[in-house]
C-alpha cells in the first residue's frame, strides 16, 4: 500500500507559522491528551524565537481542510538544516549519503522540537474516518519532500499504531528505547516502594533521606502557584546546565513566560531550595494520562538531588493524579533502579533516493533486532520483586 500524493497535493497546504491556523481548529485535531501538541505550546516555541531560522527549525506545518474550509487534519512539520534537538540520530545516514555525492540536508521533520515524547504526528479531527484523513496527511508529507526538493521526511516518536500504519503506506520503521515508569494503580509512594526488591527499596529511601539531610526543600508547583520568579530561577538553571554540557540552549526566557501564561495548569515545576534560595528545578508537562519530564537544571551540587527532583517527585505526582505513567525523557539506564523500565519508542522515515532508502532499510532491520535483545537484557535488571 502507498499513499495518494495526488489527493494530498489538492487538499493539503503548507504554512510557515502555526499562527496561520486558528488555535481552536488546530486543537480540535490535536486533542487534549498531550500538551506538546497544543497550539499554545507550539506557538510559544515560535513566538519566543526558540523555533526560528537561528536555531535551524523552520515551521512548514501541513494543514488539511474540507470543502468548507474546516481543518480536519494537520501535521507539525519543520524544515531542518541539521539533526540537532531531535533525539533520533541519523548523522550516520547523512554522512554516508554525502560521502556518496548526495545532499542530505535540508530535510523535513515532524516532531515536537527539543522534546523526545511519544505523541501523534498525523492529527485528525475526531468524528471522521481516521484512516482516510491520515493517508492524505501521509501523502502530503511525501509530496512536501518533492515540492521542497529535500532528501527525506522523518516522524519522531509517533505512537505504535501510527508507526505501524505509516510503515504500511511506505515509510520505514525504526525502534528506540526509553525508560518509563508505569503506574498499575498505586495509592502511595510507599506502595510503589513495596513492589521493589528489598535492596532497591532501601536505596531509594536512603537517597530521599539524603536530600532532606542536606537541608534541601522541594516544592512541586503548578498553575497559579508558579510565579515569574520561579521561571527566572528555572531559566538560570536551564542555561547553566546546557552550558556545562556543551549543549544548545534552544529555549529562550520568553518561551517560559508564554508557557506560564498559556499552560500553567499543565505544568509541574519542581523547585529545590537551600536556605530559602532556589538552587535547582525540574520541568514537567502534565498530560491526560501521563507526566512528561522535560528539563532539569542545578546551580549547586547536592547529592541525590537530581534523582529526587526528576524521578521521585514525578512518581509522587503521578500517583496523586492517577496518571498511568511517567515518561522521563531520553537516555538514562540509571533510571532502571529507580523504577523506570525500558519501553519501545518509534520513528518513521521516508527517503527519496532509492539507494539510500535501501541502505537505511537494511540498517533498520539489523538495528531492530539489536533493540529487542537489548530490551530483554535490560529487563533482567528490573528492581521489582519477582513473583515465585
Amino acid at each position: 500500500m502507498t499513499v495518494d500524493r495526488d489527493e494530498a497535493e489538492l487538499s493539503v497546504r503548507m504554512i510557515a507559522s502555526i499562527d496561520e491556523v486558528d488555535a481552536a481548529e488546530w486543537d480540535a485535531c490535536a486533542g487534549t491528551g498531550n500538551p506538546f501538541l497544543s497550539h499554545g505550546f507550539l506557538s510559544a516555541l515560535e513566538e519566543s524565537g526558540s523555533v526560528c531560522p537561528r536555531t535551524g527549525w523552520l515551521p512548514r506545518h501541513l494543514v488539511h481542510e474540507d470543502a468548507d474550509g474546516r481543518v480536519i487534519g494537520c501535521v507539525p512539520l519543520y524544515l531542518k538544516g541539521h539533526s540537532y534537538g531531535e533525539y533520533v540520530f541519523d548523522w550516520g545516514w547523512a554522512d554516508a549519503f554525502e560521502r556518496a555525492g548526495g545532499t542530505y540536508y535540508p530535510k523535513l521533520l515532524s516532531a515536537i522540537p527539543f522534546t523526545p515524547v511519544t505523541a501523534p504526528k498525523l492529527l485528525v479531527r475526531p468524528g471522521l474516518e481516521r484512516t482516510g484523513v491520515a493517508n492524505v496527511l501521509a501523502g502530503g508529507l511525501v509530496s512536501a519532500t518533492h515540492a521542497l526538493d529535500v532528501s527525506s521526511v522523518h516522524l519522531n516518536f509517533p505512537p505504535r499504531a501510527e508507526w505501524q500504519h505509516l510503515g504500511d503506506v511506505g515509510f520505514l520503521r525504526r525502534c528506540h528505547l526509553q525508560y518509563h515508569w508505569q503506574n498499575p494503580g498505586y495509592e502511595s509512594f510507599d506502595e510503589f516502594l513495596a513492589a521493589l526488591n528489598s535492596r532497591k527499596r532501601k536505596a531509594i529511601r536512603k537517597e530521599r533521606r539524603g536530600v532532606a539531610a542536606q537541608g534541601v526543600d522541594l516544592r512541586a508547583l503548578t498553575g497559579e502557584a508558579i510565579e515569574p520568579a520561579h521561571w527566572d530561577a528555572f531559566y538560570r538553571f536551564y542555561i547553566d546546565t546546557t552550558d556545562r554540557k556543551w549543549g544548545g540552549a534552544y529555549l529562550t526566557r520568553d518561551f517560559f513566560t508564554l508557557l506560564g501564561e498559556r499552560m500553567a495548569d499543565r505544568v509541574l515545576l519542581v523547585i529545590a531550595e537551600y536556605d530559602g534560595v532556589a538552587v535547582a528545578g525540574a520541568l514537567n508537562l502534565i498530560g491526560t494520562d501521563a507526566l512528561y519530564g522535560r528539563n532539569w537544571g542545578c546551580i549547586a551540587d547536592f547529592r541525590f538531588l537530581h534523582f529526587e527532583a526528576c524521578y521521585y517527585q514525578a512518581i509522587e505526582f503521578a500517583i496523586q493524579r492517577g496518571l498511568s505513567r511517567v515518561e522521563a525523557g531520553a537516555q538514562g539506564p540509571h533510571k532502571i533502579q529507580r523504577g523506570y523500565l525500558p519501553s519501545f519508542t518509534y520513528s518513521n522515515h521516508y527517503v527519496v533516493h532509492e539507494g539510500l532508502r535501501d541502505a537505511v532499510a537494511g540498517f533498520l532491520a539489523r538495528e531492530r533486532r539489536h533493540m529487542e535483545l537489548e530490551k530483554r537484557h535490560i529487563e533482567e535488571a528490573s528492581p521489582f520483586r519477582r513473583e515465585n
